[in-house]
């Protein structure tokens, strides 16, 4: 099989800003090839936009604004896992030999139309994420006799992270105190138990072995996907305090990379909120069922910055086309070590945990270098 590199990224500070839709993409497509001008984009086959705002010609608008005329030209969506299914996309144009180099670009607003289910009957009057967050963490807690508190240091860790994340929406510190005392929203769920949709963009370039020589020796290497939906309708999930679409992708991203969990340096996982990372932690392996939180806890105490160093969406901010690419981005710096502040001690090989609504769906990526 033809092996898959990652040559090049771009990516812009993540806003409340109003912006077009088509300026955001471009600016991390600009972004990518100012800082890589050896790229000749004569060889990009293809480009791929990955956004929840799909109702307007967004990959062959890209394709002309940065001077490309590609074979392949389209876009992505996915919910909050449509960054990484876009990669996994161009992953499969090249391995096929359909495209030798693919741009990968998304991007979202802060008013994004993918927030909210209008089609899920099931739902109710509860079409926002919020609800199925708050369903998840009471059962969570309820399960493994998890406190408020102890949730709560996920929030504290991931902004602390954000710190060091010039990209971050928030560049702000909390204490456990702060997320407790911060606004309730339900029962469960108060506001810095959450991710924010926000506006921003991330740009990666994709390519086959023998092109990515050509660019750099510094590739890193997609060497492990897996997938998984088992529904749309979070109320078709068999449990609501583990995410069954991310333990399958997992499986499958490691099986495929002949890796296992223990070999993962650097990960980044989709705390959409708080109880989402020990439950997606538990759910890959890398702690036993109820085990998360205490790992976060650990995590945090002796400064590592293993999960989510960009400070994971609750830090970064969440614009759900950029989200996984930008995931992606941050474990590729961190096997080519150049995170800075936030770099993972000797990262060779990372895992990206990307998903969509109540994890109905996952993808996850594993990257070497």
């Amino acid at each position: 099989m033809i092996k898959v590199g990652i040559v090049a990224y771009g990516i812009i500070p993540f806003t409340r800003d109003e912006q077009k839709i088509e300026s955001i993409l471009l600016k991390s497509a600009k972004n990518l090839f100012d800082n890589n001008p050896e790229i000749n984009r004569d060889d990009i086959d293809a480009i791929l936009v990955s956004t929840n705002n799909n109702s307007k010609y967004l990959a062959p608008i890209l394709s002309e604004m940065v001077g490309i005329q590609p074979k392949i030209a389209h876009s992505i969506e996915s919910l909050c896992n449509s960054g990484t299914n876009s990669i996994v996309s161009a992953y499969s144009y090249i391995a096929s030999g359909l495209a030798d180099m693919i741009l990968i670009s998304g991007a979202e607003r802060n008013d994004s139309p993918g927030q909210i289910l209008e089609w899920d009957n099931s739902r109710g009057e509860f079409k926002h994420p919020i609800f199925w967050a708050s369903i998840f963490t009471k059962s969570y807690k309820r399960k493994f006799s998890i406190s408020d508190e102890q949730l709560a240091m996920v929030s504290v860790k991931n902004h602390k992270q954000a710190k060091e994340n010039p990209n971050a929406l928030s560049q702000k510190t909390f204490t456990i105190r702060d997320v407790m005392n911060s606004k309730k929203l339900t029962d469960d769920i108060r506001m810095l138990d959450c991710s924010r949709p926000c506006t921003g963009s991330a740009s990666i370039l994709l390519a086959s072995e023998k092109m990515a020589k050509k660019i750099t020796d510094s590739s890193v290497w997609i060497t492990g996907i897996g997938q998984k939906t088992t529904s749309a309708g979070f109320t078709k999930n068999t449990s609501f305090s583990s995410m069954e679409s991310t333990k399958i992708a997992g499986y499958a991203a490691l099986k495929m990379a002949n890796h296992n969990i223990r070999e993962i340096d650097v990960v980044e996982v989709h705390d959409a909120f708080s109880v989402c990372e020990p439950m997606a932690l538990e759910s890959l392996g890398f702690s036993k069922s109820g085990g998360g939180t205490s790992m976060i806890k650990e995590l945090y105490e002796t400064n590592n910055f293993k999960i989510n160093p960009r400070g994971g969406l609750i830090g970064s901010g969440h614009p759900f086309g950029a989200t996984g690419i930008a995931q992606t981005i941050e474990i590729t710096q961190q096997l080519q070590s150049k995170a800075k502040n936030r770099q993972v001690d000797n990262a060779k090989i990372g895992l990206v945990h990307n998903m969509s609504a109540a994890a109905t769906s996952s993808t996850v990526l594993i990257l070497e270098k």
